[in-house]
This record gives structure tokens, C-alpha cells and sequence, in this order.
């Protein structure tokens, strides 16, 4: 009977721990898009949270750890809503050309341009950054490409380093966009560009 209740009370401890956790990140998600990094302090975040000092510490090392939280949950969430876009194409090399769109029309999101693209280089270092946006969307881009070969849509090649290749320029065009003082024009003007690309790995 003692063990039942531990095992209750570890469980509800878990559950109050994962959902601090959880508001933490969303109430820093939003103060990060809106004011960007460096204008944000641990301060206003645990008194927006509702939550103590001792708690935000107990859940994250520091801010830049909490940061790194938030960057994986918005890019995590990106490749999602791209796959699951892309998948409705009639086709895999469609849902390639369709990726690449939709991975720029991200970009114009104030969320992402400011988490993903404008801060997080700076914030976790240009080799963290590239390993998040390589973890959530290499795989899912190996996978369209490997999809398209197995088609006859393009030609068939070493699949990693092509995907690598294409992410480089992905992320490239990426940060053009956000870096832009019209992104939207700068996002008009890479699209083609992409395209090109794309349409290139035609067999």
C-alpha cells in the first residue's frame, strides 16, 4: 500500500513538474518572438509563468537552456506542419517542390523569423543551430528525395549528401529572408531561385 502511494504521489509530482515546464516555454515563446533574446529576463518570464525563481532553475540551467527549449518546440512544430502539408501533394517530387515553399513561407512567420532564424545562430552557436533544423527536417527532406528517386522523378544519387546539400541551401535562403528589411520581397525573390534547384534534380 506504501509503495502504491509513492508511486501516486512520484506521478503527480512528474505531472506538476512537466506542466511548469510546459508554461515556462510557452510564456518565454511568446516574450522571445516579441522582444527578442536579449530583451528578456528570467525575471519577467517566472513572473509572467506565475511560477518561482527556484522553479524556473529547477527546469532549466539558465536562459540560453530555456531558449534551446523553445527553439526545438518552434522548429520541431514547423517540420510538422510542413510534412504533413507537403504529404497532401499528388506526388513525391511535388511534395519536394511544395517543401521548399513552405519552408519560405515559414520564414515570414515573426515567430520563427525571430526565434529560429534571427536569434537562435547567435544564441546556441551556428553548430547547435545547424544540428536542431538538421534533426527535425534532414530526415523528412532524405525521405522526399528517396521517395522521388524510387518514382523515377529524379535521378538516383547518394541520398545524404544530397539532402545535406539542399538543406545548406534551404537554410541559406532562410536566413536571406529574415535578415531582409523587406522579407517579404526578399521571399518573392528566392522562391524562383529554389524552384531552380529543385527542378534541376529532375532524372
Amino acid at each position: 500500500m506504501h509503495t502504491d502511494s509513492t508511486h501516486v504521489k512520484r506521478g503527480a509530482k512528474a505531472a506538476q513538474s512537466e506542466a511548469t515546464r510546459a508554461k515556462l516555454v510557452r510564456v518565454a515563446r511568446r516574450l522571445f518572438a516579441k522582444k527578442g533574446y536579449a530583451n528578456v529576463g528570467t525575471e519577467e518570464v517566472v513572473k509572467r509563468a506565475g511560477v518561482t525563481r527556484g522553479a524556473l532553475y529547477h527546469q532549466f540551467e539558465d536562459k540560453r537552456a530555456l531558449f534551446l527549449a523553445v527553439f526545438e518546440q518552434v522548429e520541431s512544430q514547423v517540420a510538422q506542419d510542413i510534412a504533413m502539408r507537403a504529404a497532401a501533394e499528388p506526388g513525391p517530387f511535388e511534395a519536394l517542390r511544395a517543401g521548399t515553399r513552405l519552408w519560405l513561407d515559414s520564414c515570414l512567420d515573426p515567430e520563427v523569423r525571430r526565434i529560429v532564424l534571427l536569434d537562435a545562430p547567435a544564441v546556441v552557436g551556428w553548430a547547435a543551430w545547424r544540428e536542431v533544423l538538421g534533426r527535425y527536417g534532414l530526415g523528412l527532406l532524405a525521405a522526399a528525395l528517396q521517395a522521388a528517386m524510387d518514382e523515377g522523378a529524379i535521378e538516383r544519387q547518394a541520398v545524404m549528401p544530397l539532402a545535406l546539400v539542399i538543406t545548406g541551401a534551404l537554410n541559406a535562403a532562410a536566413l536571406y529572408v529574415a535578415e531582409a528589411d523587406d522579407p517579404e520581397a526578399a521571399r518573392a525573390e528566392m522562391e524562383p531561385v529554389l524552384e531552380r534547384m529543385v527542378e534541376g534534380l529532375r532524372g
